[in-house]
């Protein structure tokens, strides 16, 4: 059987957590007392407190505008190694390039990276660009690409080895149609072989086995490009 009624034990409990009347008249002086010790403790330190440091990001921030400037970041491995740009382009648009340079002994390489003999010669076409860096615009072609996959696949090693020649002067291109067609077009049958236009846009010599055979009776060396464009640049 259920009763509300309370016990005497609870009863005692209800006694003993009954405020009393005199402490309920001290209250308010304690709060008092409390204020005032708070207040003189403020009041008695002798330097307000330091600020927190800032965090070193906001350090950098104020120092880059100070005297000192602000740390660039480095330059990628790519940059920083000189690796050169490859352009890729059909028959027109490598026809377009030289065209584009007409005023200029314009120097084209047709080359490959499984040519032995183009790979020797090629330092040839980097040293021209240096020797005439404004009268003669030298380009190179590369035939690495055959038809097989995409001409994006094959850059990687063009790329690599125009840098490692150094062939940032010279303007550089990979066939993006397949080799085979680009050699019908240009009526080439073999690398290397070096084309020669004068000011005026005229081909002034090509340099390719069949030629250096009747001609020189042995392969052609960039000694012998490099004649050709001294005499068409003579006055």
């Amino acid at each position: 059987m259920c009763s509300n009624r309370p016990t005497m034990a609870s009863a005692r409990r209800s006694d003993r957590t009954r405020p009393l009347p005199h402490a309920v008249a001290f209250l308010p002086l304690v709060r008092a007392a409390t204020i005032l010790l708070a207040g003189v403790a403020l009041i008695g330190c002798g330097s307000p407190a330091t600020p927190p440091a800032p965090p070193a990001a906001a350090v950098a921030v104020a120092d880059a505008g100070a005297d000192t400037p602000a740390e660039v970041p480095a330059p990628s491995p790519a940059v920083e190694a000189g690796a050169v740009e490859v352009a890729l382009v059909d028959h027109a648009g490598l026809m377009a390039a030289v065209e584009a340079r007409r005023g200029k002994v314009v120097v084209l390489d047709c080359w490959s990276t499984s040519c032995p003999p183009c790979v020797k010669e090629f330092p040839g076409l980097v040293a021209l660009a240096e020797a005439h860096p404004d009268g003669v615009a030298c380009l190179s072609l590369s035939f690495d690409y055959e038809g097989i996959g995409t001409p994006e696949e094959v850059l990687p090693p063009v790329r690599a080895f125009l840098t490692s020649v150094g062939a940032g002067r010279v303007v550089n291109m990979l066939t993006r149609e397949d080799a085979d067609a680009m050699y019908r077009k240009l009526e080439l049958d073999s690398v290397p072989a070096v084309y020669v236009w004068a000011r005026d846009g005229s081909l002034a010599q090509r340099f390719d086995d069949d030629d250096a055979k009747k001609r020189l009776g042995r392969p052609f060396t960039y000694e012998d490009v490099a004649e050709t464009v001294r005499g068409l640049l003579e006055p």
